[in-house]
């Protein structure tokens, strides 16, 4: 957590990754693409004493992730958004299975989600089941770009996609993740188009969908979307990292957001490994809305808001319950590290 003014701020980290990028783990040129596009966007956008070497960037250890998230990154709880990508990497990128490992280690620190593709067709609705079943995934991480064999991405209108949403009612997963946002390299731009969020979040009210780095750089329709549709949610990831080197683009962003969604359904996100939340929480926690925008827009960007996007909008999504979690937090591993480093 992060203090402010005497008041405890309780972070959730909704959208970071425990990747393995490295070279022995690229399945071809695709593999090695990704990760130096993924750089790119670290170099570019990141301090310049938080950008890391190459090498490190694309493999890096539970101790660093442990680190720069829980004893130094003011982050009290992370959501693992698994991201598989097995086109491009041997063993996938950072599949909710490597994932589980960590979950496994720190169970009260990590969210897990998991993810369905419906090109998996009928076969895979009961893998689906069974991942449920066998790991404690609260939530789904979807990737609509992702290539499949000859198939370079799909639908959340799909016919089969619905049959895996409705199967997401009957287990009681509530929360779906869906990447539309920046593409990287090699996928299609258009593949992460948001509008399919519409008709998907319309016929499946009791289902919350975020839409991770809110549907940059399609902004104004996400905004349009996520006006009608109450179930439709904002995830900062990448939107908030320009807060360092275009912060007047990131003004513009946040102020549409609560001025189209109000200031409930935003969730923050670093994005990890991509950026380090220290230095984006700083900031955010800094950040005040130029005076223009802030009178064009009329919102503005308190302490009570930055509250609910930094920790408290996901907690509701969740069900976690603030006080009780802190609690629990305290007693373990990462908890009694944070309380020798205050000693």
């Amino acid at each position: 957590m992060i203090r402010v003014d005497g008041q405890e701020i309780f972070v959730i980290d909704g959208h970071m990754h425990f990747w393995d990028g490295s070279p022995e783990n690229w399945r071809n040129k695709y593999g090695e693409g990704w990760m130096l596009c993924f750089y790119d966007y670290h170099k570019s956008l990141s301090p310049a004493d938080y950008v890391w070497p190459f090498d490190k960037y694309c493999k890096y250890d539970e101790e660093t992730l442990i680190r720069d998230l829980f004893l130094e990154g003011y982050v009290d709880m992370g959501i693992f958004n698994s991201t598989y990508l097995t086109e491009f990497f041997k063993n996938g990128f950072n599949t909710h299975v490597q994932n589980y490992v960590l979950k496994q280690k720190y169970p009260e620190r990590f969210i897990l989600c998991g993810t369905f593709d419906p090109r998996w067709g009928e076969k895979g609705l009961d893998e689906f089941r069974r991942m449920v079943e066998e790991y404690p995934i609260q939530g789904l991480k979807l990737y609509t770009a992702e290539w499949r064999g000859e198939s370079r991405g799909w639908r959340l209108t799909d016919p089969m996609a619905y049959r895996y949403l409705e199967l997401c009612r009957e287990l009681g997963i509530r929360n779906i993740h869906v990447h539309k946002g920046p593409t990287i390299y090699p996928l299609n731009k258009d593949a992460f188009d948001v509008h399919d969020v519409d008709q998907a979040a319309s016929d499946f009210p009791d289902l919350n969908f975020i839409v991770e780095h809110c549907g940059l750089p399609r902004l104004d329709d996400f905004c349009w979307i996520a006006k009608q549709d109450k179930n439709v949610y904002a995830g900062l990831a990448v939107a908030i990292a320009f807060i360092h080197s275009r912060p007047r683009y990131f003004a513009e962003i946040i102020a549409n957001l609560l001025y189209w969604l109000g200031p409930d359904r935003i969730l923050f996100g670093s994005d990890y490994a991509l950026w380090s939340p220290r230095w984006i929480i700083e900031k955010f926690i800094a950040f005040e809305l130029p005076p223009d925008i802030k009178e064009e827009y009329g919102v503005d960007l308190t302490l009570e808001t930055k509250r609910k996007i930094l920790g408290e909008n996901a907690a509701r999504l969740y069900g976690i319950d603030i006080a009780a979690q802190r609690e629990k937090l305290q007693r373990d591993p990462i908890g009694q590290r944070l309380a020798a480093q205050v000693a």
